[in-house]
């Protein structure tokens, strides 16, 4: 085997153990940050929650999976709100706020929600579907990426998430699978997502 052939195969076997890791929920990293308008007309940026847990969710108005997990996003939000859990619902429907609207008095959620009819934050996050959510430590890293729908407000999914805030997340044990919530049933497949990754 010639020298170069060598050094591909190494390569290759380097970008497969770090793209496992990563499946895996080994690999952390910097969430990128985003400035978004929310219903009230208020700026919201990601980074002005440094310091405290945010978990941020991908939605659109016509996502079935979206409108069943947010009862339960609902349910965990009331319970750990005032322990410092920051929740961001970031809707992508394009330029539709009313329909926005009323999917949440409908369903009357009490959590943020914020408009981002460009996509912007679905590609910064190389998301490829609704609905995804990410975990955002004390520090500003993503240290979980659920896709799909989940029951979030099962008493074992906050165990897993272990809300110790005297401690920060690392210290808790949350990573990847580590705070799999329950997945609902789902027919048919999750919702796509065309946009493409954008550069941060």
């Amino acid at each position: 085997m010639s020298r170069r052939a060598l050094a591909v195969l190494i390569v290759l076997a380097s970008l497969g153990i770090a793209a496992l890791a990563i499946y895996r929920g080994r690999v952390t990293w910097l969430a990128p940050d985003f400035v978004l308008e929310d219903l009230n007309g208020h700026t919201v940026r990601l980074f002005d929650f440094r310091g405290k847990v945010v978990f941020i969710n991908l939605w659109t108005t016509w996502c079935e999976p979206c409108r069943v997990e947010m009862p339960s996003m609902e349910a965990l939000y009331r319970r750990l709100r005032d322990d410092g859990l920051v929740m961001l619902a970031v809707n992508a429907d394009a330029n539709d706020r009313e329909a926005v609207e009323l999917f949440v008095r409908k369903l009357g959620l009490t959590f943020p929600v914020l408009l981002d009819p460009d996509g912007v934050v679905p590609g910064r996050y190389g998301a490829t579907g609704y609905p995804e959510t990410f975990i955002v430590d004390r520090d500003g890293r993503v240290v979980a990426h659920e896709i799909g729908p989940h029951e979030w407000s099962e008493v074992r999914f906050e165990r897993r998430f272990a809300f110790s805030w005297n401690r920060g997340v690392r210290e808790t044990g949350l990573r990847g699978g580590g705070i799999l919530a329950k997945p609902l049933h789902c027919r048919g497949t999750r919702c796509g997502v065309s946009a493409s990754v954008q550069g941060w």
